[in-house]
């Protein structure tokens, strides 16, 4: 059984947050679902990351293209067709208690400045803690990332 853990964005935007996760996720061999509610922003972000430092190359795919089961970081706004480890919501999407179950992790990263943003990120946590899900609520408002709460 997995945990979500939570990120509240108030100091670096996600496209500086989400390569420095899916960089961890990576290391740990797990293949990663980054699931939003928008076609457009995600093309949005796998132009970021292919667009990152050479050094630091994320492998990546935007979901409806041939090869996506074989896909490390497969981005979507569905399910994931690479047979994820881990998950991460962006942009508000959905994620159900049995995702959490089902893999290793599932990240949460919302836009600490966005009230609405805010208001989702609360619901998916009593959601999830709510249906007896393990989570953590991690915040970086000083420049450091600090876990605030556990459940």
């Amino acid at each position: 059984m997995g945990a979500a853990y939570f990120y509240h964005l108030t100091h670096n935007p996600l496209e500086v947050v989400l390569p420095q996760l899916l960089g961890r996720a990576l290391a740990n061999d797990w293949r990663v679902a980054v699931r939003g509610r928008d076609a457009a922003r995600m093309g949005w972000l796998d132009e970021r990351l292919w667009l990152g430092p050479e050094e630091g190359f994320l492998p990546h795919g935007l979901a409806g293209g041939p090869h996506d089961a074989a896909q490390p970081v497969l981005l979507t706004t569905g399910a994931a067709a690479n047979n994820p480890a881990c998950l991460m919501s962006v942009d508000g999407a959905e994620v159900g208690p049995d995702e959490v179950q089902a893999l290793e992790r599932v990240c949460v990263l919302f836009d600490g400045h966005d009230a609405q943003a805010l208001d989702q990120a609360r619901g998916q946590w009593r959601l999830l803690t709510g249906a007896g899900c393990k989570a953590q609520y991690w915040s970086e408002e000083t420049g450091r990332w600090k876990k605030k709460a556990e459940a």
